[in-house]
């Protein structure tokens, strides 16, 4: 009974107990889901050991008291708040979270800052597809590629890691999104900076920016806010074919305010402005007739342009570019970078040109050919090419020489002449004539030989009655060759006395006929005979020798005694 009464005093009453227990579990129940506040009692294995109360301690790890990807600072002693997850998992350890403790707290002070269009600061500390997570205090938001900058970044490298102003675009705290823009803070800011640009900007103006743009015609440069553009012909004293030659984008420059519209806010920017124009002084500095080295730059259809110094150049046209090759391309004569002797012919310095030669630093083929070969010279040399007026012969120095159609032949005309020869063919030719002016040298082939019309005159002359030989009939007559190869020509009307007999047709070639000597033309190079001639003086000399008028005979009597006589001293 004793011992039975000591429980009895000593137990605590039933109704106290159960007090207890109650407010034991309104307590363990009230922690768990919530934010409470621990301390740091031990670090361990990568994981934090906090103590928040509880009759054991949780293990947090320490990733999560880091941000945005960089090494968490925390020291035992120290007091965080956690979220309590759960009392105790199953080896009797509290589950905590400091990640999901500050994303509460985080999501708070967001949900404020969006209602209110405030911005928010984070770090970008990772790279997802489409774009990349920001830390923005513990919530963890996404960022577009696209709202990254107001033009297309290559390289992000630079902005994670540090503390950025974002604008909050969309969030939604049940499913845990959160979009942020870091464009949309750039552009009120490039807004407030483009108004107070614009306000102040003058023609002249000296300003810094930054390369946001190439195209084909120049660039466009960002000053804060406002964009100019940088024509290709801006950019530097010397020439630029393309912008990119001598920018890149994200590269910062110093410009120059050339020209500014207000109303449609255009501006144009320089470059080359800055810097000395190096075309002053250039007419004393590059007379004509100086020979100096330079680089070729840029070849086109109309010749090369040579670079003389940095931002002076001058063109050398096609035409004196080589003394022998004509309707050339000047990629065939020169190529780019290529470093020559060119000779100034011309300074323009209103129109900042500078006419240059090629040729003219190399030795005149046609002056050396003209010391060496004079009119009369002998040579042989080939057929390069054949036209309608004539032959090409190639000649020593790399020059050609030209043979007319005219001087192809004594006896053939050149049209029937040219036809013997093909290209290709070494051809014996003489020099007629050098024009060294006009870059020109006559040539002969017929010179090689005696004109046979100049000893016409020796042979045959006026009023001979001759044997030929029919080369050729036409309409108009016929074409004979007498007997040392001089050409002739009787005319149908003097084919013969009988009208009925004037006929072309009635001949062959290779026909031989007697015809009389009328004419001897050298200007023509041609005699001209006549059978109808012949005839009436053939019929004179019988009336002469065999009758008259006054005898009675015949005309036919007459003609057949002349015949006659004419066989018997043939026998």
């Amino acid at each position: 009974m004793a011992r039975s009464a000591v429980r009895a005093e000593s137990a605590p009453p039933r109704e106290d107990f159960a007090a207890m227990l109650d407010e034991s579990l309104g307590q363990s129940q009230g922690f768990e889901g919530a934010v409470v506040q621990g301390r740091v009692v031990g670090l361990a294995n990568d994981f934090a050991i906090v103590d928040v109360g509880l009759k054991s301690e949780g293990r947090i790890p320490l990733r999560e008291f880091s941000n945005g990807g960089q090494a968490a600072n925390i020291n035992i002693g120290d007091t965080v708040e956690v979220f309590v997850e759960r009392m105790e998992d199953r080896n009797g350890e509290a589950m905590l979270s400091r990640e999901k403790a500050r994303r509460e707290e985080a999501w708070t002070q967001l949900e404020k800052a969006f209602n209110s269009n405030e911005r928010v600061t984070g770090v970008i500390f990772g790279r997802v597809k489409g774009g990349f997570t920001v830390d923005l205090s513990g919530a963890v938001a996404f960022l577009p590629g696209s709202q990254v900058d107001v033009r297309p970044v290559r390289d992000v490298g630079p902005l994670m890691g540090s503390p950025q102003p974002f604008q909050i675009l969309k969030m939604d705290r049940r499913r845990g999104n959160i979009v942020v823009s870091r464009r949309a803070v750039l552009e009120e800011s490039r807004a407030e900076a483009r108004s107070e640009l614009v306000a102040n900007l003058q023609e002249g103006q000296v300003l810094e920016g930054v390369v946001k743009n190439i195209t084909d015609y120049g660039a466009f440069v960002d000053l804060g806010g406002v964009d100019g553009l940088l024509h290709v012909t801006d950019i530097a004293w010397k020439r630029i074919n393309h912008p990119s030659e001598a920018l890149s984008i994200g590269q910062h420059v110093k410009v120059q305010v050339i020209r500014f519209n207000p109303e449609t806010q255009r501006i144009s920017l320089g470059i080359k402005q800055l810097l000395s124009d190096p075309w002053e002084g250039a007419e004393a500095k590059y007379p004509v007739g100086m020979k100096l080295k330079g680089r070729v730059t840029n070849i086109t259809d109309y010749g090369a342009f040579v670079e003389l110094e940095p931002g002076v150049e001058g063109l050398v046209h096609v035409s004196e570019m080589s003394w022998t090759k004509k309707n050339v391309h000047p990629g065939k004569i020169v190529s780019t970078s290529q470093e020559v002797e060119v000779m100034v012919l011309d300074v323009d310095m209103t129109k900042r040109r500078i006419s240059l030669g090629l040729k003219q630093c190399l030795e005149n083929p046609w002056d050396g050919f003209a010391a060496k070969f004079g009119p009369g010279s002998e040579m042989e040399g080939e057929i390069k090419n054949i036209t309608e007026f004539g032959l090409f012969v190639g000649l020593p120095g790399d020059i050609d020489g030209m043979v007319h159609l005219s001087d192809l032949s004594w006896d053939e005309p050149g049209e029937a002449a040219i036809q013997t020869f093909r290209k290709g063919d070494n051809v014996k030719v003489k020099v007629l004539d050098v024009d060294i002016e006009k870059e020109r040298i006559s040539l002969g082939i017929k010179q090689l030989s005696n004109d046979p019309f100049e000893r016409v005159n020796e042979t045959i002359k006026k009023g001979d009655v001759v044997t030929c030989t029919v080369a050729s009939t036409n309409d108009n007559g016929i074409d004979v060759t007498l007997a040392d190869g001089l050409p002739g020509f009787i005319r149908k009307s003097e084919l013969s006395r009988d009208r009925s007999e004037q006929r072309p047709e009635r001949y062959a070639v290779g026909d031989k006929l007697d015809a009389k000597i009328t004419n001897i033309d050298k200007a023509t190079r041609r005699v001209v005979l006549s059978v109808k001639a012949r005839e009436i003086d053939e019929e004179k000399q019988a009336m002469a020798e065999f009758g008259s008028s006054d005898s009675g005979a015949s005309l036919g009597d007459i003609l057949g005694a002349a015949m006659n006589r004419a066989q018997q001293d043939k026998k």
